[in-house]
């Protein structure tokens, strides 16, 4: 008696030995131009021109070795390699990402590290108008490797630019408040510059007695920064004017906060101050 070598029951479900093979499954793949396919139902075989819409629904078109061309529904349906595919849109490259800016509205640079400062310095009066200067410019000045520092006043700035001895390669640029024509400020200004070589020392300033009207008043709900009669303090007049605040320093330092955060960006503050900052920048780095 031989052996039956196919089994017993060659049609029975589940027997390895079946000659009916399980059901493919089609694979989705993007209708990439130069991609060649076969449509299943007309045996039409082509590379893929393009893919569009029409009639509100997207189409393929594809073009054979004697160049010509035939329009199919996008989806099931098609053989690559001889294998089941779904047809699907091809994916798209995103669009460049538009080049994103710094505060000061300069081209921000993407994984910059901040550079070994330089020698030259840039000076302001004091921490306020550090801080300031630190909001809109700060990202461009790390780059560029210079260092702000506050004076604390700009009284003893002959005498600080002396000890600074500016030189080549060791320039300072200095921004000072009320840098009017005639005022004690203008006369400071002149002499700290006639303490130093020529060029090494450019001395700046905003017409406010100080750095806080720099910032446009409607950030801060107003229309503009009060006139403070002189004799008055001018922070802690502006605070009694607008009507917050202004019992002693912890009132004046969280009012700063509160105009500070105001800022976004150059468009806040104006540009009186905008231009003398670029400035001193472009001074102190070239």
């Amino acid at each position: 008696m031989s052996t039956d070598r196919y089994g017993p029951d060659v049609l029975a479900p589940g027997s390895r030995t079946s000659h009916h093979r399980p059901a493919r499954t089609a694979t989705p793949v993007p209708a990439e131009r130069g991609l060649v396919v076969e449509d299943v139902t007309t045996g039409w075989v082509g590379a893929v021109v393009r893919v569009e819409k029409s009639g509100g629904q997207h189409v393929v078109v594809l073009e054979d070795r004697r160049g010509r061309t035939r329009t199919f529904e996008l989806g099931a349906g098609f053989w690559v390699d001889g294998q089941p595919v779904v047809l699907v849109p091809p994916v798209r490259a995103a669009a460049p990402a538009a080049p994103g800016r710094t505060a000061s509205g300069s081209r921000a640079v993407a994984g910059a590290k901040a550079r070994v400062a330089r020698a030259s310095r840039i000076w302001v009066e004091g921490r306020h108008d550090a801080e300031l200067v630190e909001r809109v410019w700060g990202d461009d000045l790390r780059i560029e490797g210079v260092v702000v520092e506050p004076l604390d006043g700009a009284d003893n700035l002959p005498a600080a630019v002396r000890a600074f001895a500016p030189g080549p390669g060791r320039k300072l640029g200095v921004l000072v408040d009320h840098l009017v024509a005639g005022t004690k400020e203008s006369r400071i200004a002149a002499e700290a510059v006639r303490a130093a070589p020529p060029g090494t020392v450019l001395v700046l300033g905003h017409p406010w007695v100080d750095v806080w009207a720099a910032v446009r008043p409607q950030r801060v709900g107003l229309a503009a920064w009060p006139t403070i009669e002189r004799g008055t303090e001018w922070k802690v007049g502006v605070l009694r004017e607008i009507g917050w605040p202004a019992d002693g320093p912890q009132d004046v330092a969280r009012a700063w906060q509160r105009i500070l955060g105001s800022v976004r960006s150059y468009a806040d503050l104006e540009p009186a101050l905008l231009g003398r900052v670029e400035e001193l920048i472009d001074f102190v780095t070239a």
